[in-house]
């Protein structure tokens, strides 16, 4: 994987967990809304497992957030991190 690449993930695997504490929520409270185990949710924010579309999305919602909204947020980290390494 190319720097850009793991700082992309990075970015994403941050945003993922702060909008999950933002939310009020632990990793077991979004599990129980989602129907997984923690240590799903664990897995997921750590980048142990990768998210497809459709988690992504259901997570989004569970979170209170639409995943276009999500994808807004990660493109704004995402030109932050560029301009900061320009």
């Amino acid at each position: 994987m190319n720097t850009y690449r793991s700082t992309e993930r990075r970015i994403l695997l941050e945003l993922l967990k702060e909008i999950r504490i933002n939310a009020g929520l632990r990793q077991v409270d979004l599990a129980q809304k989602i129907g997984v185990s923690q240590s799903r949710i664990s897995k997921y924010e750590v980048g142990e497992r990768r998210l497809d579309f459709l988690e992504m999305r259901e997570i989004c919602c569970a979170l209170g957030l639409s995943l276009s909204k999500f994808v807004q947020l990660l493109e704004d980290r995402l030109a932050e991190e560029r301009h900061e390494t320009d």
